[in-house]
């Protein structure tokens, strides 16, 4: 099964944006993501919708950070974006009356229970500014100051 990556690339884009002067067009975005312009504009929307970006037509146009990113966190992103549930483990329902069935499915609800909650809080608890601030710091810290591994290309 593929991993759901739209979090990791939105926050990827997201990131660009705010270090970027000007309006990113999708054409650009997706030159960086190695996808499709159409692919861009529809996961952007989510973000335009949440009110995380703006985006303006024609020439000059493009895309531009529209809030604080102090005040939005990676699980405020997830949601913008239409993230996929955080687990895709399940129960089996086919012998509701099976005590070995209800035992097994009350553990496992707990244990995801527990787990989801562990990890919406984390998402909460990073706010893109700070992820700013530590892409800064690497950034800072790296050989040429550019942030990518030596020798790689990087939009």
């Amino acid at each position: 099964m593929r991993n759901d990556s739209r979090l990791s690339r939105m926050l990827h884009v997201l990131l660009h944006m705010a270090r970027h002067d000007g309006p990113m067009t999708s054409e650009a975005i997706a030159a960086m993501l190695g996808t499709n312009a159409v692919v861009v504009r529809r996961t952007m929307a989510g973000l335009r919708d949440a009110g995380y970006v703006r985006s303006g037509k024609g020439h000059g146009g493009g895309w531009v950070i529209a809030c604080d990113l102090e005040r939005v966190s990676l699980l405020d992103i997830h949601r913008a974006v239409g993230g996929p549930r955080l687990f895709a483990i399940g129960n089996e329902h086919a012998h509701p009356d099976c005590a070995v069935e209800q035992l097994v499915n009350a553990a496992l609800e707990t244990a995801l229970a527990e787990a989801e909650a562990l990890l919406v809080a984390r998402l909460a608890d990073v706010s893109l500014a700070e992820l700013g601030r530590q892409f800064d710091a690497r950034c800072a810290a790296a050989p040429g100051g550019h942030g990518h591994a030596p020798g790689r290309q990087h939009g």
